[in-house]
């Protein structure tokens, strides 16, 4: 069911999750789909991947990156924004289609994302699960640095 708000409940899967997706388009209609996933400390320990502010609002940080400003340029020309959780290994998504803005001022997060170059808020349109159908399961294997040593 297709709601305009998030529950509690949601805000707790949305906030545990390492990873979404990000759908945005130009206003022209051309879509852009790009990943968004958490940093961490100099420990290794992940920062939020984003922080549920209340039943219509979502913020998450934004990192330096390719330097294409894809999704950025597109949430400045137009703001509608479609995120997608999936949970490999509980079979869980949800979906989050909403109004995104930039908000430029490095310091308003800083506690909580102390790397972040800015911030997109998104005003809750709809929020709704999708089925578990042909989601694969999967787990999460932890990286090593043999990955990295090539």
């Amino acid at each position: 069911m297709i709601q305009d708000q998030i529950a509690p409940s949601w805000a707790r899967f949305l906030e545990s999750q390492p990873f979404f997706f990000i759908a945005t388009s130009n206003n022209c209609g051309q879509c852009d789909c790009s990943f968004r996933g958490r940093e961490f400390n100099v420990s290794g320990q992940p920062y939020p991947l984003l922080k549920v502010l209340g039943p219509k609002t979502i913020v998450f940080p934004d990192y330096s990156g390719n330097n294409l400003y894809n999704s950025l340029g597109n949430i400045l020309v137009n703001p509608h924004i479609g995120m997608l959780f999936v949970d490999f290994q509980t079979r869980s998504r949800a979906r989050v289609n909403g109004a995104a803005e930039i908000i430029e001022d490095k310091n308003a997060y800083a506690e909580l994302w102390p790397l972040a170059l800015r911030y997109v808020r998104v005003t809750v349109e709809q929020a709704y699960p999708n089925c578990k159908a042909r989601i694969p399961r999967m787990t999460m294997a932890p990286l090593t640095d043999e990955f990295f040593d090539e």
